[in-house]
């Protein structure tokens, strides 16, 4: 799944813009510029789908954007760990088994799974080497695309 969200900006009547997404209700934030409040989505973009995990929620699918809306997407690390949890419960694997597959303890794989933790994306790329699944990182300009007519 690719976890970039469509999110629409408005502007209030102090001139911040506001930001939400359909898909993740939970996401909201503003800015003084666009740039700023579209910036600061992806971070509320990250922290309502680390809620989701927590919350043991599925994940919702990003929609398809409609005229107007920006593309946001949630920072690699925190991608890269929602593809791990995701791969984990597809397959049915535990922390205990990962942890075997990877020859790592628990505690690591605990931490690895964290969203709260700074994990280090090739160990997050490993276990997910061991499930069968892989991850693509494509370069684009920062939260800044819009969706035209």
């Amino acid at each position: 799944m690719r976890y970039i969200y469509p999110v629409t900006l408005v502007k209030d009547e102090d001139g911040e813009f506001l930001a939400t997404s359909r898909d993740v209700p939970e996401a909201l934030t503003s800015g003084a510029t666009e740039s700023e409040a579209l910036l600061a989505m992806s971070d509320a973009l990250g922290t309502a789908l680390a809620g989701y995990v927590l919350d043991q929620q599925e994940i919702p699918a990003p929609s398809i954007p409609v005229q107007g809306e920006y593309l946001v997407p949630v920072a690699a690390l925190v991608a890269a760990k929602l593809a791990l949890r995701s791969a984990m419960q597809s397959e049915g694997v535990n922390n205990t088994e990962l942890a075997r597959r990877l020859h790592l303890s628990e505690g690591a794989i605990r931490r690895l799974v964290d969203m709260d933790h700074a994990s280090r994306m090739d160990g997050v790329i490993a276990a997910l080497t061991v499930l069968g699944v892989g991850i693509i990182i494509e370069d684009q300009r920062q939260a800044q695309t819009m969706v035209a007519a």
